[in-house]
C-alpha cells in the first residue's frame, strides 16, 4: 500500500493533470459501474460497457482536467489558506463552476447518447434543475471541507473519491429516458 501511495504522489508531482485525468477518468467509470450493477440491476450480459467507457472519457478528458484546472485558478487568485478563503472558494465552485460544469456534462452525455439538438435541449430542461438542486445538497459542504483541510494537489482526488456516488446518480439520471 504504502508503494502506490509513493508512486501515486511520484506522478502527482511529475504529471499532475495527466494523473488526475487517468484519476478523474477511472472514479466516473467506476460510478457508472456501480449505477448499471446496483442501481439499474443489470445483467452481466445486460452491461453497458461502451456507456462506461463514455463515461471514462468524459473523467479523462473534460472532468478531470477542469477540476485540477479549476482549482489551481481559485488558489491562484484567492490564496489557499483562511476561512474567508475557503468561503470564497466554494463560493466561486459552486456559483460559476458547478453550473457551467453540469451543463458540459449533460450535453457530452446527451451526445454520447446520440440525441438530437432538439433533444438535448429538451434533456437540459427536464435534467439541468435537478441534477443542478441535488448539487447543492452535496457539494458545498465536499468542498468547503475539501479547501479547509486538503492540500491543493489532492483536492482532485479527494473531489473524485466522493463523486464516484455522484457520477453513479449522474449516470443512473442521464440514462433514465433510455431506460423507459
Amino acid at each position: 500500500m504504502w508503494n502506490v501511495m509513493k508512486l501515486y504522489r511520484r506522478l502527482l508531482t511529475k504529471y499532475p493533470l495527466a494523473t488526475q485525468a487517468v484519476q478523474a477518468g477511472t472514479l466516473m467509470a467506476v460510478g457508472d459501474q456501480i449505477a448499471q450493477n446496483f442501481v439499474e440491476r443489470k445483467t452481466v450480459k445486460e452491461l453497458d460497457f461502451v456507456r462506461t467507457a463514455k463515461f471514462a472519457s468524459i473523467g479523462f478528458f473534460i472532468a478531470g482536467p477542469a477540476t485540477r484546472s479549476w482549482y489551481g485558478v481559485l488558489d491562484k487568485y484567492l490564496g489557499s489558506k483562511g476561512g474567508m478563503v475557503v468561503l470564497k472558494k466554494v463560493a466561486y465552485d459552486q456559483l460559476l463552476f458547478a453550473p457551467v460544469f453540469l451543463m458540459v456534462l449533460i450535453t457530452v452525455i446527451g451526445i454520447f447518447q446520440r440525441n438530437k439538438s432538439q433533444d438535448l435541449q429538451i434533456k437540459l430542461k427536464e435534467e439541468y434543475p435537478e441534477i443542478l438542486l441535488n448539487n447543492y445538497k452535496i457539494w458545498p459542504m465536499v468542498q468547503l471541507l475539501n479547501f479547509y483541510f486538503v492540500p491543493l494537489q489532492y483536492q482532485v482526488l479527494i473531489v473524485q473519491s466522493v463523486a464516484v456516488v455522484w457520477n453513479t446518480y449522474i449516470s443512473y439520471r442521464t440514462s433514465l429516458n433510455k431506460l423507459k
